[in-house]
């Protein structure tokens, strides 16, 4: 199905009205009487010994109430969502710009600003450890009592000597790429509101992914019961996996407990940007061998990745890394190693793609070097290699089988730009009526995992009830941070019970109501939403019906849920026989229905390893100015096999959306880090994407067929449509000026000092 506004279902988002017109209050705009306004100290070098903290001048401050440090926490003072890693408070060392030492409390932020100027730290500077290689040489300053090394994965398959067998090979690439780290940049930075309730509760409003997690990370820094604590988590200001993990909700939570006061927390941009997590920045080695006919016959990888200073989803990222280090390709003989290190470096994590982005840019990368060796068509090249239905997972393990890799291949070709791609292939560069503007076509294929894989605990629920007002509420543990949720949660329960769109209430991001339905993260959300819906509907439906069979008498085997209530079967459009609010005062007991599961995740395998994939095409033409040297992107065409469509409306915009931010990714964007600090710290200098760099026209082809008793449903790509577009772009660059790109972003310099000025151009006496 080719998305557009003509596309079934297409509705416009119930939230968003609020949102363009500025209507919408996001948690970071809730204010409270009598709040406090609360900072954060962080630390002034990236590594060095706490010798002293004397907050004695800050605490003399009028209207500062009060002054925390790592003595005042009452329970664990650390935190991390894999597992507990990173200091609330640091007390002996700090290991990069953005740790905390303490914070503040005051009757206003100039109050809090002029008081955290006011706390004395005695500092002694260590030895910096800015490069992950460096970081694991004999001798170099260990930053964690483990080491430097974090995480080291290995996958093996074949011949264990992969060098003989490469001397075998007809054909061989060897390449390093490097990726940047990337900044999640969502419009609406890092805050909340918290709340010391009357009974001893505390209320936190507070953008994040996943609000049971929060809530038991903070019930042990606490040193309180979860049940004492309610998170508000929904609506937010974009995350992109940046909020999965905390982030200003341990001062917020300790101050207000401290203080019996609401405070308020909101960080500027460039706290924003020293304090939060990143994209990892990864170097990886590629070394790709083919037999004459091109058929892969060998890879190996070497990834190592910059985890900064704590741990976060660093082990995770490495792991899915690893897992998709083949793309969707067989390949004989394989020998991948990974190695996520220790540095002062920023904090690196969650991120959309988690991991995928970086090694899929150097896997489609090989494929076109490759193809060029052979003399042969990139897109005929990967077909020769692609996975089939019934191949086993990159890990070896099972996985669900479908025709998505052959059918995204097959449907690319009938993108627009495919003969733009055949034709800019054979015109020379110096034909064209302006020279130093030179366009190409390039292409990318993707394989993507969604949910957590094997062995790592993937729970969710939902709940659905019809309410006394005879609405029928759908309650889930997720949050909308722009994704599109309330839309689609909506279609769906329009397809489960043939009611409309006013006949439904939802309820999401709140622990006090809704049941836990784990995070809004790695493509999960819709998978689990629309699950637990199939799960749900059976009984719910049961007790509708014959509980409006006992006030109407019609037999329930012949009525239906319908528009407003409760209809003959077959007349689900016309007027309801009993309505709702009807059949909820008649019921003597709530109607509701409730369900725990888990992700659906393969039977077998490495920890990690994934289940469910999806599958998509990036189809790019650029056009490059030699004389600047920049990339301009001048279409973008998508194909996405991830099962059934649910909302068009939304779908469109998480591939649109991955897309531009992919775009930033592979053109301008890095955070750049000189001796351990950031180099920008605002966004007049760290540069995204706007309105006029995205593409003239992005065009959206959904493959919905699913293989014949496949019940998982649909997929989310909430991340797929941001992780093929640089390989195509770079494979566009190439074929526009012949190029190599090996480094993210691409340098416009790069390109200028590469280019072969005489090309086309005859030699003269």
């Amino acid at each position: 199905m080719l998305l557009n506004r003509n596309a079934k279902k297409w509705i416009i988002r119930p939230d968003g009205k609020e949102k363009v017109t500025g209507e919408l209050r996001y948690l970071t705009d809730l204010t409270a009487p009598g709040m406090l306004h609360g900072k954060v100290l962080r630390s002034q070098y990236p590594h060095a010994w706490i010798l002293a903290i004397d907050t004695t001048k800050a605490k003399q401050i009028p209207g500062v109430r009060v002054v925390l440090t790592a003595a005042d926490v009452p329970g664990l003072n650390l935190f991390g969502i894999a597992f507990p890693h990173q200091p609330v408070f640091c007390q002996d060392r700090v290991r990069y710009i953005g740790d905390a030492l303490a914070s503040i409390a005051a009757d206003t932020e100039e109050i809090a600003e002029y008081a955290l100027s006011l706390i004395e730290v005695e500092y002694e500077p260590l030895p910096l450890v800015d490069n992950p290689e460096t970081a694991l040489e004999a001798g170099t300053i260990m930053l964690h009592p483990e080491g430097n090394l974090l995480h080291q994965t290995s996958l093996q398959h074949g011949d264990t000597n992969i060098e003989e067998v490469f001397e075998t090979c007809a054909h061989v690439v060897e390449e390093t790429y490097v990726t940047p780290r990337q900044m999640h940049t969502y419009i609406e930075t890092e805050g909340g509101l918290f709340i010391p309730e009357a009974d001893g509760r505390l209320t936190v409003y507070s953008p994040t992914q996943h609000g049971y997690k929060d809530r038991f990370q903070l019930a042990r820094i606490l040193g309180i019961p979860e049940e004492q604590i309610r998170v508000v988590s929904s609506p937010i200001g974009g995350s992109f996996g940046g909020k999965d993990e905390l982030n200003v909700q341990p001062f917020g939570a300790l101050m207000a407990r401290k203080t019996g006061k609401s405070i308020k927390m909101h960080n500027s941009r460039r706290e924003s940007v020293i304090s939060g997590i990143k994209r990892h920045p990864m170097r990886i080695m590629m070394k790709t061998g083919t037999d004459v006919h091109g058929k892969l016959i060998a890879h190996q990888v070497r990834i190592l990745a910059d985890t900064g200073a704590y741990a976060t989803l660093g082990c995770e990222v490495l792991n899915f890394a690893t897992e998709h280090a083949i793309g969707p390709y067989t390949i004989s003989h394989l020998d991948v190693e990974g190695k996520s290190v220790y540095t002062n470096n920023g904090v690196s994590g969650e991120f959309r793609g988690f991991g995928g982005n970086q090694v899929i840019f150097a896997v489609e990368s090989q494929m076109e070097r490759l193809a060029e060796k052979l003399g042969m068509d990139a897109w005929e090249l990967r077909k020769r290699n692609l996975r089939q239905p019934t191949d086993p997972g990159p890990m070896g393990q099972p996985i669900v089988a479908t025709e998505g890799a052959a059918q995204v291949w097959a449907k690319a070709q009938e993108s627009p730009l495919w003969a733009k791609r055949k034709r800019y292939a054979q015109q020379p560069a110096a034909a064209a009526p302006e020279p130093w503007l030179r366009r190409g076509v390039g292409a990318a294929l993707v394989m993507h995992g969604a949910g957590l894989g094997f062995g790592i605990p993937d729970h969710s629920g939902g709940r659905i009830e019809l309410t006394p007002e005879g609405k029928i509420q759908a309650s889930f543990g997720f949050e909308e941070f722009g994704q599109g949720l309330y839309a689609a949660l909506t279609l769906m329960l329009q397809d489960c019970f043939g009611c409309a769109a006013d006949d439904i209430r939802i309820v999401i991001g709140d622990t006090d109501r809704v049941p836990s339905s784990g995070s809004s993260t790695a493509s999960r959300a819709t998978t689990m939403m629309w699950r637990a819906l199939q799960r749900l509907k059976p009984a719910f439906v049961l007790a509708l019906l014959e509980q409006a069979s006992l006030l109407c008498g019609v037999p329930a085997a012949e009525l239906a849920t319908g528009a407003g209530g409760i209809h003959h079967k077959g007349d689900e459009f016309g007027e309801p026989v009993v309505t709702y609010a009807e059949v909820a005062a008649a019921a003597a007991t709530p109607i509701l229905a409730h369900t725990e599961f888990n992700y659906p995740t393969t039977p077998e395998g490495r920890v990690g390893a994934h289940y469910l994939y999806s599958y998509a095409a990036a189809i790019v033409e650029v056009e490059v100015n030699t004389l600047t040297g920049r990339v301009k992107v001048l279409q973008t065409d998508h194909v996405i096999a991830a099962g059934p469509v649910i909302n068009p409306m939304g779908y469109l915009g998480q591939i649109e959306g991955g897309s531009v931010m992919a775009l930033g990714y592979t053109l301008t964007e890095d955070a750049v880090m000189k001796d351990s600090k950031y180099v920008r710290h605002n966004l007049d200098t760290y540069l995204v994407p706007t309105f006029s760099d995205s593409p003239l026209r992005i065009q959206v082809e959904a493959i919905e067929e699913l293989p014949e008793g496949d019940t998982f449903g649909p997929r989310g790509v909430g991340e797929i449509g941001s992780v093929g577009l640089a390989p195509a772009i770079t494979a566009a660059v190439r074929q526009a000026t012949g190029i190599w790109v090996n480094k993210l972003p691409i340098s416009p310099e790069d390109i200028v000092q590469s280019i072969d000025w005489l090309e086309g151009v005859e030699a003269s006496d």
